[in-house]
């Protein structure tokens, strides 16, 4: 489980970002429903059983298209998200795509975000029932 502490020292190297995270985590506990959080060198993921989202700084972007305070989202989802808000797309298991989504700004926290998470939560749970039921 994240600490107030893992998460703060994860952000030192953004700290500009931490308050839209702080506002990312805050929606999805009040839209989503219950999932665990953990924080890691690279990336804080978020877990329900499955990581079905992560919140990093990977570099999505060339460093001359980034912003200078940004933040990417990674969610998967069983088919490919068309938007041109996605910066990559892949598809390392068939019907299953990681996606990465920069976000520049909180504005950008906003309904088709949460539904692709949603999205992203739903197919994570589905993922684990379909395992334990051995299809």
């Amino acid at each position: 489980m994240a600490t107030l502490e893992d998460t703060l020292h994860f952000f030192d190297a953004m700290p500009g970002a931490l308050p839209w995270y702080e506002q990312l985590l805050a929606r999805a506990r009040a839209e989503l429903g219950p999932f665990d959080v953990r924080v890691q060198k690279t990336q804080i993921t978020w877990v329900n059983p499955h990581v079905f989202a992560c919140v990093s700084f990977a570099k999505v972007r060339k460093a001359k298209d980034r912003p200078k305070t940004y933040m990417v989202v990674t969610f998967g989802l069983e088919h490919r998200a068309e938007s041109p808000r996605i910066d990559i797309a892949t598809e390392p298991y068939p019907n299953r795509w990681t996606h990465h989504l920069l976000l520049s700004g909180p504005e950008e926290i906003d309904a088709e975000l949460m539904g692709w998470l949603r999205e992203a939560y739903l197919f994570s749970a589905e993922k684990g029932g379909r395992r334990r039921k051995g299809r």
